[in-house]
């Protein structure tokens, strides 16, 4: 007799695709004609990266930098939480921070979604940050991937653990 196989929904993001990103952005910054003489500046600042500009738009554009480059590298852009900007001083600055793990409101709404419209014997367990999915047949699996894709959340969903 076959055991259960399962795999995990998981909401992570490659901290090192990320450093790349930002430092993609930051060579982008310092060398585009249009950031010339606005003090535009991308970092990283513990878990936040920051952006500073002379002007509004600037670090504006700073984050579309930082978007092109995330997506570039292949980072859910649903993972990144920029905040609004702010004037500090003379310099206008922005914060973004990565999100990452399934809340527990996120992820019972992912175990409704698979009870209610998944294969009958697919089973759910929410294990911290991760939703862990059930079943017997691998095919039954598969298949809860794809009614998992083709939802739109607002957080990003992947799957990791697939025994």
């Amino acid at each position: 007799m076959a055991g259960e196989s399962s795999f995990d929904v998981v909401s992570k993001v490659d901290k090192m695709e990320v450093d790349n990103a930002v430092n993609m952005a930051a060579k982008e910054v310092r060398t585009r004609f249009d950031f010339e003489g606005t003090d535009a500046v991308i970092r990283w600042s513990g878990d936040v990266i920051e952006m500073e500009a002379n002007g509004e738009e600037r670090v504006k554009a700073i984050l579309d930098v930082l978007k092109t480059m995330l997506v570039r590298r292949k980072v859910d852009l649903k993972s990144l939480d920029a905040g609004e900007p702010k004037l500090s001083g003379k310099l206008w600055k922005l914060h973004a921070s990565l999100q990452q793990g399934i809340t527990t409101e996120n992820a019972k709404k992912i175990a409704k979604l698979v009870r209610d419209s998944g294969p009958k014997g697919v089973r759910t367990q929410v294990q911290g940050d991760d939703l862990r999915v059930f079943s017997k047949s691998r095919n039954d699996l598969q298949a809860v991937q794809a009614l998992i894709k083709a939802q739109d959340y607002d957080f990003a969903v992947q799957f990791d653990n697939y025994r």
